[in-house]
C-alpha cells in the first residue's frame, strides 16, 4: 500500500501538465497510465502560444512552426486569408514530444509514474481513494484526477461531465513534406467533409493533417472524398495507415468535480466543437485543477467546486456559442463558408479565437442570426 497526495489517471498532456503544476507546489503525485510510450499521437498539434501563461517553463524547444497566415478553402478554391496578429499567436507542436516534456518534467521533480498499469477498482475509504491495480498494489490518496482522455472510462464512473458524451469522428495522418501548405501558414479546408472538414498543420519536415465530422456521428470511410482532400493539400495519394480516434467534445454546461475527485481535458469533454482545438483547454483545466487541489489541501476551501465553476465560466461560455455555431454552420456548410467565413471581417475572427484574443461569444449572435436567415431563403 502507497500514499499519496494526488493520483492522476492518465499520463498524456492533461495529465502530465497537472502533475507537473502539483508537483511544483510540493505535493506527492503519482501518474498511472494504461498505455506504453508513444512514438507519435495524432493530433493537429494547434496551440495559442498565450498558452505558455499556464505551463511552469519554457517549450521552445517544441515548437515546429509559428504561424503568420490562417488560410480556408472551399473545395480547394475560394480561397479566403487571414494575417495573424502579433509575434507568433499561434505554434505548431507534436503532440508526443510536448506531452513527453512535460512528464519529464514532472518526473524530474518528484512525480512517479507506473506504466501499462490496470487499474481494477477504485473505493472511498475513510475519506480517501483506495485504487487497486492489476500489479497487486493498492494506492492510497487524497484527491483524484481523471486524465484518461476522449475514451475515458472514469469520468462517467464518477459522474463528471455529461451523461452522454458527444464525439466527433476524425481520421488523422502526418505526411513527409508539406505538400502545397506554406510553412508559416494552417489551412482549413471546408466542402469536401460532410458535417464537417479537414485541416493542415505544418511541421518543420512534415504535415499533419485531419479530417473530422461534427454532427451525427458521421463515419469518415468515403475514401474518393478523403483522396479529393489529401490531393487538395499537395499529396497525390491518401496513405493507408491513418489513425481514427473519436474526440469528447464540449457539449454543455456539467459538473466536472466530485468529492475529492475532478475531469481534466478531453476526459472532461473540454475539446471545441467547432473548431477541434483540444491542447488550449487541456492546458487550462490542468492548471486550474493543480490550483484548486491546492487550495484544498491547504485548508483554504472545502471543495472542489470552485473549479467546475472557473472552468465553465472561461471556457464554457465560448464554448456554448461555439457549439451553437457548430450545429448551424456544418449543416448548411456552403452558406456558412459564403456568409460566416467569407464576410470581410470573419477569417480574423477566427484567426482570433484560435490565438485566444477572442471568444466565440464575441461573434455568434451575428454569425447565427446571418446563417439562419439565409438558409430560410
Amino acid at each position: 500500500m502507497k500514499g499519496f497526495d494526488v493520483v492522476i489517471i492518465g499520463g498524456g498532456l492533461s495529465g502530465s501538465s497537472t502533475a507537473l503544476n502539483l508537483s511544483k507546489k510540493g505535493y506527492s503525485v503519482l501518474i498511472i497510465e494504461k498505455e506504453k510510450s508513444q512514438d507519435y499521437k495524432p493530433c493537429a498539434g494547434g496551440m495559442a502560444s498565450s498558452m505558455q501563461k499556464f505551463l511552469p517553463f519554457n517549450i521552445e524547444d517544441c515548437i515546429e512552426s509559428k504561424i503568420k497566415n490562417v488560410e480556408f478553402r472551399w473545395k480547394a478554391a475560394d480561397n479566403v486569408t487571414a494575417d495573424l496578429t502579433g509575434e507568433s499567436p499561434f505554434w505548431i507542436v507534436k503532440r508526443e514530444k510536448l506531452d513527453q516534456l512535460l512528464l519529464d518534467g514532472s518526473l524530474s521533480n518528484g512525480v512517479q509514474l507506473m506504466r501499462q498499469l490496470l487499474i481494477k477498482k477504485i473505493i472511498k475509504k475513510n475519506d480517501k481513494w483506495e485504487i487497486t491495480c492489476n500489479n497487486k498494489i493498492k494506492y492510497i490518496t487524497e484527491f483524484l484526477v481523471i486524465a484518461d482522455g476522449s475514451q475515458s472510462k472514469w469520468a462517467s464512473y464518477f459522474n463528471l461531465g455529461p451523461k452522454k458524451p458527444k464525439f466527433a469522428n476524425t481520421i488523422s495522418l502526418r505526411l513527409k513534406g508539406l505538400g502545397e501548405i506554406p510553412r508559416d501558414a494552417v489551412r482549413f479546408e471546408f466542402g469536401f467533409i460532410k458535417f464537417g472538414f479537414a485541416w493542415a498543420f505544418p511541421l518543420r519536415e512534415s504535415l499533419n493533417i485531419g479530417l473530422g465530422t461534427f454532427i451525427n456521428n458521421g463515419l469518415l470511410e468515403n475514401q474518393a472524398i478523403n483522396q479529393q482532400v489529401i490531393r487538395s493539400f499537395g499529396f497525390d495519394d491518401f496513405p493507408h495507415k491513418t489513425t481514427s480516434k473519436k474526440l469528447r467534445i464540449w457539449n454543455g454546461f456539467h459538473s466536472i468535480n466530485g468529492d475529492k475527485v475532478l475531469a481534466v481535458g478531453d476526459a472532461a469533454s473540454l475539446c471545441d466543437p467547432f473548431l477541434a482545438e483540444g491542447i488550449r483547454p487541456s492546458l487550462i483545466s490542468s492548471f486550474y485543477a493543480a490550483e484548486y487541489i491546492d487550495q484544498c489541501l491547504a485548508g483554504k476551501v472545502d471543495d472542489l467546486n470552485l473549479y467546475t465553476k472557473k472552468i465553465n465560466n472561461i471556457w464554457g461560455k465560448s464554448m456554448a456559442w461555439g457549439r451553437r455555431i457548430a450545429q448551424v454552420f456544418y449543416r448548411f456548410p456552403r452558406t456558412g463558408y459564403q456568409l460566416g467565413v467569407k464576410r470581410k471581417t470573419a477569417p480574423k475572427r477566427i484567426a482570433q479565437i484560435l490565438s485566444g484574443e477572442m471568444s466565440y461569444e464575441d461573434i455568434a449572435k451575428r454569425v447565427i442570426r446571418r446563417l439562419l436567415t439565409q438558409s430560410r431563403t
